[in-house]
């Protein structure tokens, strides 16, 4: 039960790491100027913000679910991970805190002209385009978004066996930033440009702990479970 409580408060870390990542960070301010369009009422605004969440979360967890049902679904895929699970978490989190160092760079999928894109095929649907608009800014990868969920939270999932739960956890903390600011919306453009300006600072050294963290713990499960075990 404890394990299984760290790994989603680990999924909902790996979440918010993601949002305030450099690309996402960047569809999560599309998202909050989209979201802004409501600022004189406050219960729309929350509500818009909310139906933004649901969108992300409901894109990772259907993705989770397919990804990881069809992982332990074919009994050789399902004997081979329980078997080596822990000798692949151990190399996957050293690339993964590679990445979040900046020492390797896998190719960009999606960017940001798609979300300018998006966020005006959104506008035209009102409120209600902010579930869309979270759905596919979900399906936005970049390196370190795409290093954080292939790399560490489906491999999490997948050794818990959670179809739904991490993936979900997952996707709400990546929309977490956007909550947040819908409600400092309410208190101004002024607090949300100081707000963003303080979160890109905080980002950098963020992702550095914890690409450290990924690198020093995927080393000692490599040690533990490759080198000891044999």
């Amino acid at each position: 039960m404890h394990e299984l409580l760290y790994a989603s408060a680990t999924a909902f870390w790996l979440g918010i790491l993601t949002s305030i990542s450099p690309c996402p960070l960047a569809t999560n301010i599309a998202a909050i100027s989209f979201i802004g369009k409501s600022v004189e009422h406050p219960k729309r605004l929350l509500l818009t913000g909310l139906l933004y969440t649901l969108g992300r979360a409901l894109v990772y967890a259907v993705m989770g679910a397919l990804l990881v049902t069809s992982l332990l679904a074919v009994p050789a895929v399902s004997n081979f991970l329980q078997r080596y699970m822990n000798r692949i978490m151990g190399p996957l989190l050293i690339l993964v805190g590679m990445v979040l160092l900046d020492l390797i760079s896998p190719n960009i999928i999606g960017g940001r002209g798609l979300a300018s894109r998006v966020q005006g095929r959104a506008e035209r649907l009102g409120m209600w385009g902010a579930l869309p608009l979270g759905m596919l800014f979900a399906l936005s990868f970049c390196p370190i978004s795409a290093a954080l969920f292939f790399g560490s939270l489906l491999p999490l999932a997948t050794k818990y066996n959670s179809v739904f739960t991490m993936p979900s956890v997952y996707g709400i903390g990546t929309a977490l930033p956007v909550l947040a600011f819908s409600l400092l919306l309410a208190f101004g453009a002024h607090w949300v440009g100081k707000a963003f300006h303080k979160v890109s600072k905080v980002e950098l050294w963020l992702r550095r702990a914890t690409g450290v963290v990924f690198i020093g713990v995927g080393i000692y499960i490599s040690i533990l479970y490759i080198y000891l075990s044999g």
